[in-house]
């Protein structure tokens, strides 16, 4: 008995390939064929060769190449031109991708119309921390945020792929680059990649951070109908797990790009948890069982994408920085608001957010860090009101940031058609660890 266990754990590692992260064991002899895939793919992209996968690094790249391999396998058709692209930061310039393919649809009135389903490749990296007074690493693994969206893709696009000839719109598999660099891939890919073709970017599906259901399995759709009705129909499916519709944004991502150029989208995700952000979240986190049931419901979800109806953008959305009557755009008003005497948003972070921002030291300690953005209105007297954050990290950074945005003394308000305004203001609060802990950076990242 011994023998022909061996014999078949010998053959399972044949067949699959599996990369040094992962090797099947004994306990794993009853996974079923995805759970193996889901197993290794999530053991590799949160693997320690791969340093934590930061944007631009050869880590990141390392993960596009795995991605771009495993979708090859299944059958998917690779899209090579205009996946490059580069970061330009006050330091150094940064060099990432997208990894892109099709699955074409059947029909010849739809197949160049096109339903996106993406997850982000990149996480944050690595930096280090002293331990008994000794430099160590601090690796920022990022198997449920977001290997375990990736493994999602992948799996996703082999039950796709072996499905083609019922999909009448065409499937474009995305894996974003420097999604932690604010969404880089996405809004490369919407404004150079495929600039031409976003009139047929029919939906999107937005796969983050789907590894532990146990937390719950939910569908953010920002309050579009047409995208409710489908998961409303799935309910009366025999599917091994149900979606909970939810009207607050779990987690932002690169939905949010697709969002602000008037595409409907979903974010599939198991929510926020307390390893998100730090060196915590490893392999051991992920629900590899759980991951298998998601899968069931999110194809059926997109398979209804890519047949039916053409969803509509409507709607309660939140990311489209729609501003009560009154309040008006940072951008439309003749006179911006002035803090110090400067119109230049960068003098309130410098003279103001940056002088008095305190890094928590729970998010010290855990090595958490990230982009906070805040939403702010000033009024006709000059005082910031209505302080919140539309974009979150952790909990104890988002509260630190509206903390104190929401101290800021007057400013001089705006002035629209010769009158002071209501002014909605966003700026991006960045929580960035250095070699000394605490100290903070301003992003300042822009594409090329």
């Amino acid at each position: 008995m011994m023998k022909k266990l061996l014999s078949l754990l010998v053959a399972l590692l044949a067949a699959t390939g599996i990369h040094a992260q992962y090797r099947v064991s004994l306990e794993d002899l009853d996974d079923s064929e995805t759970v193996r895939a889901f197993k290794e793919h999530v053991a590799y992209w949160a693997g320690a060769q791969l340093e934590g996968r930061k944007a631009g690094s050869e880590g990141e790249r390392m993960a596009a190449d795995y991605l771009t391999e495993k979708l090859k396998e299944y059958g998917v058709e690779m899209l090579t031109s205009g996946c490059e692209f580069k970061l330009a930061g006050q330091a150094d310039t940064l060099t990432s991708r997208n990894v892109m393919g099709i699955i074409p649809g059947w029909d010849k009135n739809l197949n160049e119309h096109y339903i996106v389903v993406g997850a982000r490749m990149d996480n944050l990296g690595m930096d280090q921390l002293t331990v008994n007074g000794e430099r160590v690493n601090r690796i920022y693994f990022g198997a449920n945020g977001n290997a375990s969206g990736m493994a999602m893709l992948v799996e996703l696009a082999r039950k796709l792929s072996l499905a083609r000839t019922q999909l009448r719109r065409s499937i474009l598999l995305v894996g974003f680059g420097s999604s932690c660099e604010s969404f880089a891939g996405a809004w490369y890919l919407l404004n150079r990649s495929l600039a031409d073709e976003v009139a047929n970017i029919d939906a999107m599906v937005n796969l983050d951070m789907l590894g532990l259901s146990s937390n719950g399995f939910w569908a953010y759709t920002a309050s579009n109908t047409d995208l409710n009705t489908i998961a409303q129909s799935l309910q009366g499916e025999l599917l091994p797990i149900q979606a909970q519709l939810t009207a607050q944004e779990p987690y932002p991502g690169d939905h949010i790009v697709f969002y602000d150029r008037q595409i409907p989208s979903v974010l599939f995700t198991t929510g926020r948890y307390p390893e998100h952000n730090t060196g915590r979240d490893t392999y051991s986190l992920v629900d590899f069982e759980g991951m298998e049931r998601e899968l069931e419901y999110i194809y059926s979800y997109v398979q209804h994408l890519a047949n039916g109806q053409r969803p509509l953008f409507h709607g309660t959305l939140e990311n489209k920085k729609e501003h009560p009557i009154g309040v008006y755009a940072y951008s439309d008003v003749e006179v911006k608001p002035m803090f110090l005497n400067s119109p230049d948003p960068a003098t309130f972070m410098e003279r103001w957010v940056y002088q008095y921002l305190k890094y928590p030291s729970y998010a010290v300690d855990n090595g958490i860090q990230g982009c906070v953005l805040v939403d702010f209105i000033i009024d006709e007297k000059g005082e910031v009101q209505d302080v919140k954050v539309s974009r979150g990290i952790h909990q104890v950074l988002d509260d630190e940031a509206v903390r104190v945005v929401s101290a800021s003394p007057k400013w001089r308000p705006g002035r629209h058609h010769g009158k002071k305004a209501k002014v909605a203001m966003t700026i991006a609060v960045d929580f960035k660890l250095s070699k000394d802990k605490g100290k903070f950076g301003i992003n300042g990242k822009t594409l090329k």
